[in-house]
């Protein structure tokens, strides 16, 4: 007989043991937190309550969220505050290459909330941020993980002319579950996005992710592939949604680490040289070395 899609594990009522954070030295984290807040600036890392900021910060490193604290999006997965923001601080370009500086990094990842009030959805202050990095730190490399910035190719086009070293945009969640998921952004501009990066700068790697555990079906995951490798994207990440409250989305299914390991091969069966595929896995999550892994 002829099977149906291949559902992802039901719901369970207690984290399974798979999930255990990474703590690392309470110390080495607070050394971190410190210097960020020094340095006056802001990181995805705490606004988005990520499962890793023990393990980053603990080895030096975040990852910075550029154009304010507030988001003019309300996407269902994300802890980040929603509202109307303030106009992009000029200094934060700044602020954001002595952070970096200080913390001794050599692959800095921006990213930022978006940005719907701004004519440029904000490109100009992620070219202002790279350039401030590359002013401060010789030979520093940037990802620049954007918004779909309404689908502005002119945005898009000034961002990838300051050459980041990857170019990351997130789908985020499989067709079928956008709305729900993210009602103000499409899934289809943002493989758009992805693949007009792809046509714009041949030598840039393109990457995106998606969540699990949203009630996508294997089946799915493999048609995501599918389109994010038609668009161009040579890396993606995969990892499991968690739920930051009872406010948002609940979390459908935990999916096992072997279903990962199975998402890891299908991917590269679809023509994706990376997949990054984990629990714990997230956009930023070792970025730079995913990133030196592509050709």
């Amino acid at each position: 007989m002829p099977q149906g899609p291949r559902q992802q594990q039901p719901p369970r009522s207690r984290t399974p043991a798979w999930l255990k954070v990474k703590t690392g030295k309470a110390e080495l984290a607070r050394r971190t937190r410190s210097l960020l807040r020094d340095c006056e600036v802001r990181t995805v890392c705490e606004a988005a309550m990520c499962p890793n900021i023990g393990e980053c910060f603990c080895a030096g490193t975040a990852t910075f969220m550029i154009l304010g604290g507030v988001c003019t999006r309300d996407c269902r997965f994300c802890a980040v505050e929603r509202g109307t923001p303030a106009p992009p601080d000029p200094e934060e370009p700044a602020s954001v290459a002595e952070a970096a500086a200080k913390l001794g990094l050599d692959y800095v990842v921006l990213t930022c909330v978006t940005r719907d009030d701004l004519a440029d959805g904000g490109a100009a202050h992620f070219v202002a941020t790279m350039e401030a990095l590359r002013g401060r730190i010789t030979n520093i490399q940037i990802e620049t993980l954007t918004s779909d910035f309404a689908g502005r190719v002119e945005s898009l086009a000034r961002v990838l002319q300051a050459h980041p070293a990857v170019y990351n945009h997130n789908v985020e969640t499989v067709r079928r579950l956008q709305t729900s998921v993210r009602p103000q952004a499409d899934y289809d501009r943002s493989i758009g996005v992805l693949r007009r990066a792809a046509e714009l700068s041949a030598d840039i790697p393109i990457k995106s992710g998606l969540m699990v555990g949203l009630g996508e079906t294997v089946e799915e995951v493999e048609e995501t592939f599918s389109d994010l490798a038609d668009a161009g994207c040579s890396i993606v990440t995969i990892g499991q949604y968690l739920q930051p409250s009872p406010q948002h989305l609940p979390v459908a299914s935990y999916v096992p680490p072997e279903q990962f390991k199975e998402y890891e091969q299908l991917g590269r069966e679809r023509g994706i040289a990376q997949v990054v595929s984990g629990p714990f896995v997230r956009s930023s999550y070792h970025a730079g070395d995913v990133a030196s892994l592509v050709d």
